[in-house]
Protein backbone atom coordinates (compact mmCIF):
# COMPACT_ATOMS: atom_id res chain seq x y z
CA UNK A 1 0.00 0.00 0.00
CA UNK A 2 1.71 3.22 -1.11
CA UNK A 3 1.75 6.04 1.47
CA UNK A 4 3.22 9.52 0.96
CA UNK A 5 5.84 10.89 3.33
CA UNK A 6 5.12 14.40 4.63
CA UNK A 7 7.36 17.03 6.23
CA UNK A 8 6.71 17.52 9.95
CA UNK A 9 8.94 20.28 11.35
CA UNK A 10 12.52 19.18 10.66
CA UNK A 11 11.42 15.54 10.42
CA UNK A 12 9.44 13.39 8.04
CA UNK A 13 6.19 11.69 8.97
CA UNK A 14 3.85 9.01 7.68
CA UNK A 15 0.18 8.39 8.38
CA UNK A 16 -0.80 4.92 9.46
CA UNK A 17 -4.11 3.89 7.88
CA UNK A 18 -6.83 3.05 10.38
CA UNK A 19 -7.20 -0.59 9.33
CA UNK A 20 -3.45 -1.20 9.80
CA UNK A 21 -3.44 0.53 13.20
CA UNK A 22 -6.39 -1.62 14.28
CA UNK A 23 -4.62 -4.81 13.16
CA UNK A 24 -1.75 -4.14 15.57
CA UNK A 25 -3.95 -2.43 18.20
CA UNK A 26 -2.26 0.98 17.87
CA UNK A 27 -4.01 4.02 19.30
CA UNK A 28 -3.21 7.72 19.38
CA UNK A 29 -0.55 8.36 22.02
CA UNK A 30 0.91 4.85 21.86
CA UNK A 31 4.68 4.54 21.54
CA UNK A 32 6.46 2.71 18.75
CA UNK A 33 10.05 1.81 17.98
CA UNK A 34 11.42 2.55 14.53
CA UNK A 35 14.41 0.67 13.15
CA UNK A 36 15.90 -0.29 9.80
CA UNK A 37 16.97 -3.62 8.37
CA UNK A 38 18.08 -4.37 4.82
CA UNK A 39 16.85 -1.00 3.45
CA UNK A 40 13.45 -1.44 5.14
CA UNK A 41 11.85 0.74 7.77
CA UNK A 42 10.43 -1.37 10.61
CA UNK A 43 7.77 0.06 12.93
CA UNK A 44 7.19 -1.98 16.09
CA UNK A 45 4.49 -1.12 18.65
CA UNK A 46 5.82 -1.00 22.21
CA UNK A 47 3.79 -2.98 24.70
CA UNK A 48 2.26 -1.05 27.57
CA UNK A 49 3.56 -2.25 30.88
CA UNK A 50 0.84 -3.69 33.09
CA UNK A 51 1.15 -3.09 36.81
CA UNK A 52 -0.29 -5.12 39.67
CA UNK A 53 -2.08 -3.38 42.52
CA UNK A 54 0.89 -4.13 44.75
CA UNK A 55 3.27 -2.44 42.30
CA UNK A 56 1.03 0.62 42.08
CA UNK A 57 0.84 0.90 45.87
CA UNK A 58 4.61 0.50 46.41
CA UNK A 59 5.13 4.24 46.05
CA UNK A 60 2.45 5.14 48.59
CA UNK A 61 3.54 6.36 51.98
CA UNK A 62 2.57 8.79 54.71
CA UNK A 63 4.26 11.66 52.86
CA UNK A 64 2.06 11.36 49.75
CA UNK A 65 -1.16 9.99 51.24
CA UNK A 66 -4.10 12.35 50.74
CA UNK A 67 -6.21 13.30 53.72
CA UNK A 68 -9.87 12.40 54.03
CA UNK A 69 -12.35 14.86 52.48
CA UNK A 70 -15.69 15.69 54.09
CA UNK A 71 -18.29 16.01 51.34
CA UNK A 72 -21.04 17.00 53.78
CA UNK A 73 -24.29 15.30 54.65
CA UNK A 74 -26.06 12.97 52.24
CA UNK A 75 -28.65 14.83 50.15
CA UNK A 76 -30.24 11.97 48.27
CA UNK A 77 -30.16 8.19 48.42
CA UNK A 78 -26.42 7.94 49.14
CA UNK A 79 -25.42 5.18 51.51
CA UNK A 80 -22.46 5.69 53.86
Amino acid sequence: MPIKIAKWGNSLGIRIPKHLAEQVQLQEGDEIEISTAEDKLIVTPLKRKKYTLEQLLEGMGEENLHSEIDWGEATGKEQW
